[in-house]
């Protein structure tokens, strides 16, 4: 089959534009943050003073902090609307185009997404390195030249993600490489294996004694790169375990349902683990940032009361608002992925909303149990990662500074604000639904 019938088949169908635009809009989100925060970041590695360390330390664990949970953004930008994409691969396949033929195609795609995306997040990233310029350290702004990446390190990042997209591409064509068949008919299961949660303990617990014992026993440097590698070890393992987490909790909520939509909730995120800890993996991460924000706030409040040099306080002030940069991030990280994850699944199940319209299932009830599977899970995945975020931080600071009021308020808000992130994300994608029920 030549290129111009590939071209035919793969070119999104009428209507659905606005799925082809969700990964579009996730790519420029997430290059325009990585960006940033990687530019706000290199500025304090240019220091030579004696509290340069310290600077480069925070510098480099807030963009651990950041960086991994974006690319975790950006793996799911690179699957959104996959099951659609499979379905119409997965015609190909049946219909004798070679799996070579098959990945070109759908390989050339996602990197056509993926960069128009990438060059509208370099813009926004352009955009932004004056106002981030403002931002004062030391008593002064840091400026748009040491925010803003170089040409070099632009390019990199861009490349980072269309390889990033043409990765996630490749992987998820072994399923209609695999088995075509399967796909079209919607018979492959979503497996998630109670291994994952064996693999997650024993990081945490290396983790824990590592963070323990290397301090006492390395350099500065050594230090940081450790603790900043172990954090995003630490938040790589959350996606790992997370969806077993959330099949284990979605099982025992089936056998206890009693209403439709409890009933229907449960078998949403058991049909399929991973999407739903797509859809409050964000709260993961702002849950596991929120303990090291409460740390860090208790931690300045001891250092003003015990009445501190003048340098000493600078430096907190400073630290207090590295704090907020990151909070603010985190923010901006969790919107835009329950945003735009949300808006995906609703499009991705047009198919099973009509089915279950025609049935004579209400609207108010797919939709109450719509966002039950997303906001049931939430409890379970802030309190967990939570406490990820406490054992890690228990060796650093000590058990007193994390269940200090003010630490623990900090925390509270954190979370809760992240909750009402992903709560006001459900009503904003209710006309989706609505749309999708019209269409029936």
């Amino acid at each position: 089959m030549n290129v111009n019938v590939l071209a035919l088949l793969l070119r999104p169908a009428p209507g659905q534009n606005s799925v082809l635009a969700l990964p579009v809009v996730a790519f420029g989100v997430v290059t325009t943050l990585v960006l940033t925060v990687i530019g706000g970041a290199q500025s304090f590695w240019g220091w030579t003073d004696e509290f340069a360390p310290v600077y480069q330390a925070l510098a480099a664990i807030a963009l651990v902090l950041l960086v991994v949970p974006l690319m975790s953004l950006g793996g799911a930008a690179a699957r959104l609307s996959a099951r659609r994409r499979d379905e119409r691969l997965s015609t190909l396949r049946l219909l004798g185009v070679s799996p070579a033929g098959v990945t070109v195609a759908t390989v050339a795609e996602s990197v056509l997404v993926a960069g128009a995306g990438a060059l509208a997040g370099v813009v926004g990233h352009l955009a932004l390195s004056p106002l981030i310029g403002l931002i004062p350290f030391r008593g002064e702004p840091l400026g748009f030249a040491a925010v803003v990446l170089s040409p070099l390190h632009i390019v990199a990042v861009f490349g980072g993600v269309l390889l990033l997209a043409a990765a996630s591409a490749v992987i998820g064509l072994r399923r209609v490489v695999i088995s075509p068949l399967g796909v079209r008919t919607r018979t492959t299961a979503s497996k998630v294996h109670w291994i994952r949660a064996v693999i997650a303990a024993g990081v945490i617990a290396i983790a824990f004694v590592v963070i323990k014992v290397f301090p006492s026993v390395g350099g500065l440097v050594g230090t940081i790169v450790v603790l900043a590698g172990l954090f995003a070890g630490v938040l790589a393992v959350l996606n790992v375990v997370g969806p077993w987490v959330l099949k284990v909790s979605a099982s025992r909520q089936l056998r206890r349902a009693e209403k439709p939509e409890r009933l229907l909730a449960a078998r949403i995120v058991l049909d399929s683990p991973k999407a739903a800890w797509r859809q409050v993996g964000g709260i993961a991460m702002a849950s596991f940032m929120a303990v090291f924000a409460g740390t860090g706030v208790a931690l300045l409040n001891v250092m003003s009361a015990e009445g501190a040099a003048a340098s000493d306080l600078a430096l907190a002030d400073d630290i207090r608002t590295g704090l907020v940069i990151t909070l603010i991030g985190s923010f901006l990280m969790v919107a835009a992925s329950v945003g735009v994850n949300q808006a995906s699944d609703v499009l991705d199940q047009r198919d099973l909303h009509r089915s279950l319209h025609h049935l004579g299932m209400p609207l108010e009830t797919v939709d109450r149990a719509r966002r039950r599977a997303i906001m049931s899970p939430l409890l379970v995945t802030a309190i967990g990662s939570a406490l990820c975020g406490g054992v890690l931080v228990l060796p650093l600071v000590g058990i007193a500074l994390i269940t200090a009021p003010v630490s623990l308020l900090t925390i509270a808000a954190v979370v809760a604000v992240g909750i009402g992130v992903v709560w006001a994300s459900t009503w904003a994608t209710r006309p989706l639904l609505t749309g999708a029920f019209q269409e029936a």
